[in-house]
């Protein structure tokens, strides 16, 4: 019983740093001279591989490095894809629109996830569950309306909508293939990132200041991030996970306002509330019908 103890703790506090690390990429993004999006993609998904592979070979040596990427197969292929649009498509998003629009939409993935595996799979979905799912729709909606009446770029809410429509994808993938290794997968999604935006970069030149911070923004904010997750998500209830990550979305816009002093609009604000606590009210739903299950004789 303590063993199991220790390791949800230990799980928490793994999946509670991820969110807390990913938190500042909204940060980070404002804070770069460099203006090409491309670029940034390019040297961040650059440093995030380098790190990402120097974990898996200190943590499993070479040969079974090599094994990892061997046996992935499509499934870790399908998650690399989304991985690399997903990383890919943030970062060129904050051009366009908030970084608050961006994380609050992210919010509303394991919902997302849920209503994939109804439509593709036939999964039964809870009562609660459906009311959860016509809530995020809505709440993303009211934030996406913002851009039709001229308050952020159209291009910027839809990137960030396909964000959280690839992360659902990601999620969908690795739980109807539990035999997917995540961190090769991830790997191997930063390196396609790379060679995608190495095509489209107008200049690949920066300063010092720009290489240090794409450097956190590529090794610490998405590596370290992703290493900390994937490590520690094993060791929680999913419905647990879902809610410490909930720590990304809060705490993003609060550094980006606090640091660069951007607000987020009316619309974004009310939306995300209403995705916020749809998220919270289910995951909370789920977390208790977990624990009744886990206890039950």
């Amino acid at each position: 019983m303590d063993m199991h103890l220790h390791s949800h703790r230990r799980g928490a506090l793994l999946v509670f740093g991820s969110a807390a690390v990913w938190s500042f990429g909204g940060a980070i993004a404002r804070t770069l001279q460099i203006t090409d999006s491309w670029a940034i993609v390019f040297w961040r998904s650059v440093f995030a591989a380098a790190f990402l592979l120097a974990f898996m070979l200190w943590r499993d040596g070479p040969r079974a490095t090599a094994q990892s990427f061997r046996s992935m197969g499509w499934p870790g292929l399908g998650v690399a894809l989304c991985f690399a649009t997903a990383s890919t498509a943030f970062v060129v998003a904050l051009a366009y629109t908030t970084v608050a629009n961006v994380l609050l939409m992210q919010a509303g993935v394991p919902l997302l996830a849920a209503l994939m595996t109804y439509l593709l799979f036939g999964e039964r979905i809870a009562g609660a569950t459906w009311a959860a799912i016509a809530a995020v729709i809505a709440g993303v909606g009211i934030m996406v309306s913002g851009s039709l009446g001229g308050q952020v770029s159209p291009i910027g809410d839809g990137l960030a909508l396909l964000v959280a429509v690839v992360f659902a994808s990601a999620t969908v993938i690795t739980r109807r293939h539990a035999d997917v290794r995540m961190m090769p997968a991830v790997c191997t999604g930063t390196l396609i990132a790379a060679v995608v935006a190495s095509t489209l970069a107008a200049q690949f030149t920066i300063g010092v200041a720009d290489t240090v911070l794409l450097f956190l923004f590529g090794a610490m904010n998405l590596g370290l991030g992703l290493a900390m997750f994937v490590t520690g998500v094993r060791l929680l209830p999913s419905a647990l996970a879902a809610l410490i990550g909930v720590a990304e979305p809060v705490l993003g816009p609060l550094w980006v306002w606090l640091f660069h002093g951007e607000l987020p609009g009316a619309r974004t604000l009310v939306g995300g509330l209403v995705v916020f606590v749809a998220l919270l009210a289910h995951l909370g739903w789920q977390f208790r019908q977990q624990s009744k299950m886990a206890v039950s004789p």
